[in-house]
């Protein structure tokens, strides 16, 4: 082998060694980030007395629906949506599988049909907010899913003042999460779909800057 060999194999050696220290480390910085949010969101509390102009319910679990529905009989907000309801579904079917008085629902709560994913929640949530002018929302969802909706819904409403309401859900306990393969899956999946979320609130937010 000559010189020029030696060299080109050093640094061939050399360029795989920093890429995969550089690997390692945002693999350990992710896994870090990782920790963060999973202990943010097995530590969430439920807030006391919270009240608000209104509350936005965004579905994926009969709870959500039952604890926002809950928190307006005790009168905790003027009004209610519920983002992200399935078209075939009723008002009347919400009200009997939720216990809840058809008059209040027909006065009190809204239901968006046109959200398919957060992002939409928070847009559908957005256009209901500033038509009725109001100023302060409670959040309700699932405690795994408030960090990206919350940010989703900031995105859109910078000048609301959002009151997250963590629902726990029924099948996994997110406490000790290290300890249930299912809760593990469950906050990576939702950890990754929060990163992909920030990304595209961030890139959209510097087109705006360029005004693209």
């Amino acid at each position: 082998m000559d010189i020029n060999q030696k060299r080109s194999r050093k640094r061939r050696i050399s360029l795989l060694s920093f890429v995969l220290v550089v690997l390692a480390v945002v693999l350990l910085f992710a896994f870090a980030i990782f920790l963060e949010f999973s202990h943010k969101v097995s530590s969430v509390r439920v807030p006391q007395d919270p009240r608000a102009d209104a509350i936005v319910v965004l579905t994926g679990g009969t709870r959500r629906v039952e604890q926002g529905l809950q928190l307006l009989s005790e009168g905790r907000a003027q009004r209610l949506l519920i983002s992200g309801v399935h078209p075939g579904t009723s008002p009347q079917q919400i009200a009997t599988l939720t216990s809840m008085d058809m008059p209040m629902f027909e006065c009190c709560v809204d239901l968006d049909r046109l959200a398919l994913n957060t992002a939409g929640n928070a847009t559908e949530t957005a256009t209901w907010a500033k038509s009725h002018h109001f100023k302060s929302l409670l959040l309700v969802t699932s405690s795994y899913h408030l960090p990206r909706a919350q940010m989703e819904l900031e995105s859109v409403l910078p000048n609301v003042k959002l009151i997250p309401y963590p629902v726990s859900p029924d099948s996994v306990d997110l406490k000790h999460w290290y300890e249930n393969l299912a809760a593990t899956e469950l906050l990576l999946r939702e950890y990754m779909k929060y990163v992909l979320a920030y990304c595209r609130i961030r890139v959209m937010l510097f087109g705006e800057l360029l005004g693209l």
